[in-house]
C-alpha cells in the first residue's frame, strides 16, 4: 500500500461515515488526503492530520473525529492498525503484505513509476535561457540550463505537455559589435575598443574564414554584416552543441529578430490596444501597467520611433499564448527582480490572468571555487568561464546534480574539489554509488542463478523486516515527491529525496542479507529481497533521470 492508495482508503472511510449519517461535512468529502511518513520511529508507517483539518467543518473536536475515522479505516484492506495521537493525528500501520506489494508495483511500472496525470492537459512553455549569440554560455546560463531542464522534466512527469524554449537575443547593437569584432580578428587588426575581446572571438573568426573564405574578398559594410551573420551562426551552433553535451535539449530556439521580421510585434500591440491599456503621450506609445500593480507605466515605442525591449517582451508573450500555451514560465537571473511585476502586468494588459498564464522565477548567483579562489566571469574582458570549461573541470553529472539539489533562489558557493570527490560526503557520488551497488547485486544474483521474484510467485508479506519496511515506505514516496516538485517548481526536492532513499537502501543492505551464502539454497526470501533491490534500482534511475543525471551500472 503506497501513500496514494492509503489516501484513497481514507477518502473511502470518510465517505462511508458521511453516507451512514455519522459524519456531516457541509463542503463534501475531500477528493484526496495528505499522507506522510511520520518523523519519529514508532508512530506507524504513515500519518495524516485530516481529522484536524476537517474537525471544525464537521462541528466536532478533531480527536473525536479521528477516533471515529480510525475505527472505520481499520476495516480497510491492508491497514493493520490506526492509532489516534495528540489532538487528532492518525498514525497508521499497514500490513506487511500490503506494504511489500509496492516493490512489485514499482518494477512493473518501470520508467513510468513516479509519474502522474496531475497536470494532464496543461500546455506549458518553459523559457529558461535567454542569451546573446555573441559568446559562449557561462556559469549563469549553466544554473538555468540545469534547473530549467529539471523543472521541465518534473512537469512532464506530472502529465503536462512541456516545450523547452531558448530565447536568442540576436537583435540590437551588441550583434553589430560582435560582427565588427569577428571581422577585425579575421583581418588581423585590433578589435574595436567597445567590441568583444575574449579569446573565443579569434576562434570564431578562424572558423568563419575556414567555412567561408570568400568573406575576406568583401569590403566595407557588406563585409561587416557578412562576418556578423557568419559569426552568429558559428556561435549559436557552439551554444547548441555545448547544451546537447550537457544533456539540456531545447524544443524551440526562438529568434528575437523573428518577432520584428514578422507581424508579431504589430499583432501584439493590436491585441493590447484592443484591451484598452495603451495610450499615447509625449510622442511615445505607452502601456498602462500601473493598472495592474506595476510601479510605473512602460514605454513600448519611443518618441523617435524605436521599439523598446519591453515591446519585444510583450510581442514574445503574445506569440507564446497564440501558440497555445496555457502557462508561460520564465526563469530569470538575480538582476531581473524588477521584471516580475512588469511581466505580470503585461500579461494582465493582454487580457490574461497573471496568476494562471504567466510565472516568473528568479534565480540567484553561483560562485565556483577552485584552490580557494573564485572562478571569475567576464565575457568582454576575456576571463570568461564557459559551460564547456565547467563541464571539463567538474563533469556533466556532478555539475548538474549539484546545481539541481539547491533551491534556485538560494545563492550558491560551490567548491570544484568537493563536487568531484568520490566519497559518501559528495551527494551525487552517494546516490550514483547506491544505484551502482544495486546493479551489482542484481548481476551477482543472476550469476548465482537467483533472480527477483515475479508477481506470480512473490509473497509480499516476506518483506517484514523493519529496514525493509523503511525502504519500502521510502520507495513509495517518489510519486508524491515528483508531484510536489512539479507543483512548486522545486526539482531540488527530487535530489534530496534520492539522498534519503540511498541512506534507507544502505541501512537495509547492512541489516538484511539479500543473496545466499556458501552452499545455502536460494529461497523465496532471497527472491523477494532481490525484487526489493530491483525496485530500488528503478526508483534511483527514475529520480536521477528527472535531474538529467546518469545512473551508472558500475563505479
Amino acid at each position: 500500500m503506497n501513500p496514494e492508495q492509503l489516501s484513497t482508503a481514507i477518502v473511502t472511510a470518510l465517505t462511508s461515515l458521511v453516507d451512514a449519517g455519522t459524519l456531516s461535512l457541509p463542503d463534501g468529502v475531500p477528493s484526496t488526503v495528505t499522507v506522510e511518513r511520520p518523523r519519529q520511529k514508532g508512530h506507524g508507517d504513515y500519518a495524516t492530520n485530516v481529522a484536524m483539518q476537517l474537525g471544525k467543518k464537521a462541528g466536532m473536536a478533531p480527536r473525536d473525529l479521528a477516533t471515529m475515522l480510525a475505527a472505520e479505516l481499520e476495516r480497510a484492506d491492508g491497514v493493520a492498525e490506526v492509532e489516534v495521537a495528540g489532538p487528532g493525528f492518525l498514525n497508521i500501520s499497514v500490513e506487511a503484505g500490503a506494504q511489500g506489494a509496492v516493490a512489485a508495483q514499482i518494477v512493473a511500472a518501470g520508467a513510468a513509476y513516479g509519474s502522474s496525470q496531475t497536470l494532464a492537459g496543461e500546455r506549458v512553455d518553459v523559457e529558461f535561457i535567454s542569451a546573446n549569440p555573441t559568446g559562449p554560455l557561462h556559469l549563469g546560463h549553466t544554473r538555468w540550463a540545469v534547473v530549467g531542464d529539471a523543472i521541465s522534466r518534473v512537469l512532464e512527469a506530472a502529465g503536462a505537455s512541456v516545450t523547452r524554449e531558448f530565447y536568442i537575443n540576436d537583435r540590437g547593437n551588441q550583434m553589430n559589435l560582435f560582427g565588427a569584432s569577428v571581422e577585425a580578428a579575421a583581418l588581423g587588426v585590433p578589435v574595436p575598443e567597445d567590441g568583444y575581446h575574449g579569446g573565443y572571438v579569434a576562434d570564431v573568426a578562424a572558423q568563419v574564414v575556414a567555412e567561408q573564405p570568400g568573406l575576406l574578398e568583401l569590403e566595407g559594410p557588406e563585409r561587416t554584416v557578412a562576418f556578423r551573420e557568419a559569426g552568429y551562426a558559428v556561435q549559436l551552433r557552439d551554444q547548441q552543441e555545448q547544451l546537447d553535451r550537457f544533456q539540456t535539449h531545447f524544443d524551440v530556439w526562438f529568434s528575437e529578430r523573428s518577432l520584428h521580421e514578422s507581424d508579431d510585434v504589430a499583432t501584439g500591440l493590436e491585441k493590447l490596444r484592443a484591451q484598452g491599456h495603451l495610450f499615447d503621450e509625449g510622442g511615445a506609445l505607452w502601456m498602462r501597467t500601473t493598472d495592474f500593480d506595476d510601479d510605473k507605466d512602460r514605454v513600448l515605442i519611443k518618441s523617435d520611433g524605436d521599439l523598446t525591449y519591453f515591446a519585444s517582451d510583450t510581442a514574445y508573450y503574445v506569440n507564446k499564448r497564440e501558440r497555445g500555451f496555457d502557462r508561460c514560465i520564465y526563469l530569470l537571473g538575480a538582476d531581473h527582480h524588477g521584471y516580475v511585476n512588469r511581466l505580470r502586468a503585461m500579461a494582465a494588459c493582454a487580457g490574461d490572468d497573471p496568476d494562471r498564464n504567466i510565472e516568473v522565477l528568479i534565480g540567484q548567483m553561483v560562485k565556483i571555487m577552485k584552490d580557494g579562489e573564485e572562478l571569475k566571469l567576464s565575457k568582454r574582458a576575456g576571463t570568461l568561464v564557459t559551460l564547456e570549461e565547467l563541464v571539463d573541470l567538474i563533469g556533466v553529472d556532478a555539475l548538474r546534480y549539484t546545481l539541481a539539489r539547491y533551491p534556485a533562489d538560494s545563492p550558491l558557493t560551490l567548491d570544484a574539489a568537493e563536487m568531484t570527490k568520490q566519497s559518501s560526503d559528495n551527494p551525487v557520488f552517494y546516490v550514483q554509488y547506491a544505484h551502482a551497488r544495486v546493479a551489482s547485486i542484481l548481476r551477482n544474483g543472476a550469476d548465482l542463478g537467483v533472480h527477483p521474484a515475479t508477481e506470480g510467485d512473490f509473497d509480499p508479506a516476506l518483506l517484514s523486516h523493519e529496514k525493509e519496511g523503511e525502504l519500502l515506505r521510502a520507495l513509495a514516496e517518489l510519486p508524491r515527491v515528483v508531484a510536489s516538485a512539479a507543483e512548486l517548481r522545486e526539482p531540488h526536492r527530487v535530489a534530496r529525496y534520492l539522498e534519503d532513499l540511498a541512506g534507507s537502501y544502505h541501512r537495509f543492505y547492512d541489516s538484511c542479507r539479500v543473496l545466499p551464502m556458501g552452499d545455502e539454497e536460494p529461497g523465496d526470501l532471497h527472491r523477494a529481497r532481490l525484487l526489493l533491490v530491483a525496485a530500488t534500482r528503478t526508483v534511483l534511475a527514475n529520480g536521477l533521470a528527472l535531474l538529467g543525471v546518469s545512473a551508472p551500472e558500475r563505479m
